[in-house]
């Protein structure tokens, strides 16, 4: 873990109510795809988790949905703003184990950290299908930035308005080597049931601190209680229990 200062270079619409926000800095204390860092913003007691798009060595990109105070004060912030964050948050995806055509499974804001897991995978010389279930076409994000990266990528959207009708399960329908997925506990649950393929999955929780202190995130697993933000987010199929 490492807090430093970060600047925020651009930060703009991505879809409804969705931002993108790119920041300057050093970013060596992410390592993994799937981690995430904690945010501080002025006049709130509690910093805010968020998920990591993308980085390289010197620049940081979040994709955050504006759901209250904290995500509302930083759809607001202007480029040159600083920000306190603590970052290298979190265990990440194990790109090791993708095999050759993995499928990464998103559900809304649980989209950015498969972006930045499926650059690698990409650059890894893998075959790797997007699928990404959103509520309606407003909400679709990254979809050509994922093209771009050579994805092949599939919508499901619940009102029909995008890709196709219904929830994410029903675009999984090929074989794959092996499995991520990030999104609301439902979702991940319904792609454990539809998978046989082994994998990774990231869960969304409530944190206080961020970094395995106060144990507010703790989830029993198969190998005993596990804390979301500190052995976390990202938990193997073979150890969740619903």
């Amino acid at each position: 873990m490492n807090q430093t200062i970060l600047t925020v270079i651009d930060n703009v619409p991505a879809a409804r109510d969705v931002f993108k926000m790119r920041l300057s800095g050093d970013t060596s204390a992410i390592t993994r795809p799937g981690q995430f860092v904690n945010v501080l913003i002025d006049g709130l007691y509690l910093r805010r988790p968020i998920s990591v798009c993308d980085w390289d060595e010197d620049t940081l990109t979040l994709v955050y949905k504006v759901v209250g105070e904290g995500t509302e004060k930083m759809a607001a912030m202007t480029p040159g703003t600083k920000l306190d964050i603590l970052m290298g948050l979190g265990n990440g995806f194990d790109v090791e184990k993708a095999g050759d055509n993995p499928v990464l499974i998103g559900g809304g804001v649980g989209i950015p950290p498969i972006y930045g897991l499926a650059k690698r995978l990409i650059a890894a010389g893998k075959t790797v299908t997007v699928a990404m279930g959103f509520a309606s076409a407003a909400d679709v994000l990254l979809k050509d930035e994922l093209e771009a990266l050579g994805c092949t990528v599939k919508i499901a959207t619940v009102d029909g308005t995008a890709g196709e009708k219904g929830f994410v399960t029903g675009l999984l329908n090929g074989e794959y080597s092996y499995s991520y997925a990030c999104g609301p506990i439902p979702m991940l649950k319904a792609v454990f049931d539809t998978l046989t393929c082994g994998g990774e999955y990231s869960f969304e929780e409530r944190m206080g601190c961020g970094f395995g202190a106060c144990m507010g995130c703790s989830c029993k697993t198969k190998y005993g209680n596990k804390r979301i933000c500190k052995d976390g987010p990202v938990l193997v199929k073979e150890e969740i229990i619903w």
